[in-house]
């Protein structure tokens, strides 16, 4: 028999256990700094160094993290699951927590891409400078997908949704669009979890269970809730 397909749509909450702060706190900023200042192309054309040093900082938290218990949580579901993460987060917990398939609808904070063309795309551990090239020439930035821009990958996303058998969201305030739409596009007929700290209102999403709970807690909770969908 063939396992049934869970897809999983991840946002901040999941990585707050592991320390990295969410992307607005409560005096909407981010690590102290206005979103329009350092994740917005209006920035990066007005000041690239500060940008730059913004992501490098977060590049080197995201290297001292560690998995939680929720991302390893979700890779164990791959046991009795055919599972595909489509995270908004920018980090590689999951990677690390051992889940196989994982999509990054934003980018990735350990790569980096010319500021000319988005197809050309490296690998990064340590800082990107000012005057680091790609090889067109072009200055590289964070392969991250900043506010005011597109998000090629939901058009991939979309598609995986579509197919799943069972649809969870974990950790996300289902505020930032188009990803906040992926719950809209599963089917009605399927069962569908969401787990977070607050749960935000989904009025108009069938078949939901909701577990008001942070990510380490609720994922937990939810593993229980899918044992009888495992075939």
């Amino acid at each position: 028999m063939q396992k049934k397909k869970v897809v999983v749509l991840t946002g901040a909450g999941i990585s707050a256990e592991s320390g990295l702060r969410t992307f607005r706190d409560s005096d909407g900023l981010w690590e102290g700094y206005e979103i329009e200042e350092v994740a917005t192309p209006r920035a990066w054309r007005k000041n690239p160094q500060l940008v730059l040093d913004f992501y490098n900082y977060r590049r080197r938290d995201v290297l001292n993290a560690q998995p939680n218990a929720a991302h390893i949580g979700l890779a164990e579901l791959e046991h009795d699951f055919d599972v595909t993460i489509i995270t908004q987060n920018i980090d590689d917990l999951h990677e690390r927590g051992g889940s196989t398939k994982v999509m990054h609808l934003h980018g990735e904070i350990f790569k980096m891409r010319s500021e000319e063309n988005e197809q050309l795309i490296y690998e990064i551990e340590d800082d990107i400078q000012l005057g680091d090239k790609a090889e067109d020439g072009a200055q590289l930035r964070p392969h991250i997908v900043w506010f005011e821009e597109a998000v090629p990958m939901i058009e991939v996303a979309v598609p995986i949704v579509q197919q799943a058998d069972i649809f969870v969201v974990v950790g996300t305030s289902l505020a930032v669009y188009p990803a906040a739409g992926l719950i809209t596009v599963a089917a009605n007929s399927i069962p569908k979890f969401i787990v977070d700290k607050k749960i935000p209102s989904t009025t108009s999403v069938y078949n939901l269970t909701a577990i008001e709970k942070p990510a380490t807690e609720g994922v937990k909770e939810l593993k229980e809730l899918l044992k009888p969908f495992v075939l």
